[in-house]
């Protein structure tokens, strides 16, 4: 190739740097057309409600007891309030869906968690509920929930209303995809009922107080089952009625379950022994509260058909 030949196949200079800047030029107006379609697609925030802080927490404060069977809980109003307060610290963002994780035995799906799925934006997650009436799983679905979410960056604030420490990993699973999480809690009715490690992780914290409670908290009558002139049972009775239920139990709450009362005996743990107490009560249409000796029968019955079936 002859000198001339060579300097006409070469680009020039200038010619070389006008085509640098009209490349230049077309990438950052792509770049300004992403951040206009970013500026205008709404921030998504979600809210996870662990169930079984909120009954605990908010029926001490309101109720002065955790137990759920004593007061009655507004949960839709509760959720919407939630969903209130969300809209309007998250001004700039839409509510993806609000997650409420409680527990049921064998995760069957009780009247009011049904009625609770059947809300508009609202999801029921359920854990399993063991002998004691304790959550088990709860803590590892908000986990992936969270995580899950942020990962695939469907969320960019979730607001967590619970207490538990074992909830600091689902923080920082969320927080390590960039999502941003405020933790929510209600007002303890005594020292603190949201744990400090799970306080130091979150990014902001919010306490709601007696006054946002109270109108979705609402304490039970108390009945005495108590029929005047009546003789009270004897001890034989009381005995086939525990047994009764041990059987009755063994059906609807599975083998495994009841199985794990066994290392225990001859003790129950306190809500078991108080759901029996409820039910022989239930049954019998009277109390057995100051009939110690009758609850031990109630409680010898139960546990002789207990030990007679493994």
């Amino acid at each position: 190739m002859n000198e001339a030949a060579a300097n006409e196949a070469a680009p020039t200079a200038p010619e070389t740097l006008s085509e640098l800047s009209t490349r230049l030029e077309r990438t950052n107006e792509l770049l300004q057309r992403m951040l206009v379609e970013v500026a205008k697609t709404p921030s998504t925030h979600a809210i996870f409600v662990d169930a079984g802080y909120v009954y605990a927490s908010a029926g001490l404060l309101v109720a002065g007891t955790e137990d759920r069977r004593a007061f009655d809980l507004d949960a839709e109003g509760m959720i919407e309030a939630f969903i209130d307060k969300a809209r309007t610290i998250f001004a700039d963002s839409r509510l993806l869906r609000v997650y409420w994780y409680d527990g049921a035995r064998r995760r069957i799906h009780t009247p009011e968690q049904q009625a609770i799925a059947d809300l508009p934006d609202v999801k029921v997650r359920l854990g399993n509920l063991n002998a004691n009436n304790q959550q088990k799983g709860v803590d590892s679905l908000i986990r992936s929930d969270l995580e899950s979410l942020a990962r695939h960056r469907a969320i960019s604030d979730a607001a967590l209303v619970g207490g538990d420490e074992d909830l600091v990993s689902a923080v920082e699973a969320a927080q390590g995809y960039g999502a941003r999480v405020h933790l929510w809690g209600i007002e303890a009715a005594d020292g603190r009922n949201q744990a400090e490690p799970l306080l130091w992780e979150v990014d902001s914290r919010r306490v709601f107080d007696l006054d946002f409670c109270r109108p979705y908290v609402t304490r039970r009558p108390v009945t005495t089952y108590e029929n005047e002139g009546e003789p009270p049972p004897s001890r034989d009775e009381v005995r086939f009625l525990g047994a009764r239920i041990a059987e009755t139990w063994l059906a609807e709450r599975g083998p495994v379950t009841m199985a794990e009362l066994l290392p225990g005996h001859p003790y129950l743990p306190g809500p078991v022994d108080q759901d029996l107490l409820m039910e022989a009560e239930r049954l019998l249409s009277r109390s057995l509260r100051g009939h110690a000796v009758l609850r031990r029968a109630l409680r010898d019955g139960f546990w002789q058909q207990l030990q007679s079936r493994f």
